[in-house]
């Protein structure tokens, strides 16, 4: 592997990825509450994401909005660092300034997510339940959890449940990479079809637009599994433990996936879509748009070439 996985570059890539992911989310968390208090609770309605974040701050305070904010930013820190590495170094390492395609993108990025899946899993499973925490469901089979904060939540999990139950969920999360490979992949040929062959640092606005655009389609393709995926982290579903762990993993996906078709139809397999891209598409705009200025202004700061950057 070249060493070029190792680089300054790499790790520009990284910090600028996570600094940016942490605070577009930190501005959009609440729209990102409302869309998981839709996912868990089946017995609410799916009404409008302004409408389910009155009905929340009415029944449980005006800081409900923002529980288990640090969990999730300490989670989406680390995950985002990891990824932008390993998508930024393997893309440096095969491309070796080649000139990239969609293809190539597509294949780097699902490679960047499966690392990123298997080592940050863990933290959002806990940050999943912290978030969750004393929120009033309409679904009265759900069990009520008492954490006194992360390393609590991870004690109590692996001490009730098993240290396997921290990366429940992880078979959605290994399909889901496809959702941050599709966004990367949209992404960048997108901001090459700008440049045209032409090295040249992109407008915010341009940025902020092909990020969003990115986005919402990678989120629209895949957000039946993202809801599985949010039912299965907090830990609500009882698996088989008859069976091997792989094939228990595909049976409770194919039997959440039909239980909720059959309640709700097809329909149901997108509640809560519209918070999720409202909060998905703007927090990723948002984010593009601060990574790219992070980066290339900490690229002109530490005198590095920036005509890899741009050509990227």
């Amino acid at each position: 592997m070249s060493l070029s996985v190792f680089s300054y570059e790499s790790l520009v890539h990284a910090v600028s990825g996570a600094v940016g992911s942490v605070t577009a989310m930190t501005v959009f968390f609440p729209l990102d509450t409302a869309r998981l208090r839709l996912q868990v609770d089946e017995n609410r309605k799916a009404r409008s994401t302004p409408a389910i974040l009155a009905e929340i701050v009415k029944e449980e305070g005006l800081q409900a909005p923002y529980r288990g904010w640090f969990p999730v930013i300490c989670s989406l820190c680390c995950s985002n660092f990891v990824y932008f590495y390993c998508f930024h170094g393997l893309k440096a390492s095969w491309l070796k300034g080649k000139q990239s395609s969609p293809s190539t993108d597509l294949v780097i990025g699902i490679a960047a997510g499966v690392v990123n899946v298997l080592l940050t899993t863990p933290l959002w499973v806990v940050n999943t339940r912290l978030k969750l925490q004393g929120s009033k469901f309409r679904n009265a089979d759900i069990r009520p959890t008492n954490y006194s904060g992360i390393l609590d939540a991870f004690a109590q999990i692996i001490r009730g449940e098993g240290v396997g139950a921290l990366w429940n969920g992880t078979l959605t999360s290994l399909l889901l990479v496809l959702n941050p490979a599709i966004q990367f992949m949209i992404y960048e040929a997108l901001k090459r079809q700008l440049r045209r062959g032409v090295p040249r640092e992109l407008s915010s606005v341009e940025v902020f637009i092909i990020g969003a655009v990115a986005k919402a389609v990678a989120t629209t393709v895949t957000y039946p599994l993202q809801t599985i995926q949010s039912i299965l982290r907090f830990g609500q579903f009882n698996e088989s433990t008859t069976e091997s762990k792989l094939l228990s993993s595909l049976r409770t996906i194919k039997c959440l996936l039909v239980n909720r078709v059959r309640k709700y139809g097809m329909l149901g397999l997108f509640k809560g879509l519209e918070a999720k891209l409202l909060q998905t598409v703007l927090t990723a705009a948002l984010m593009f748009l601060l990574y790219e200025k992070i980066a290339s202004c900490t690229f002109r700061i530490m005198g590095l070439s920036s005509n890899h950057y741009k050509k990227r």
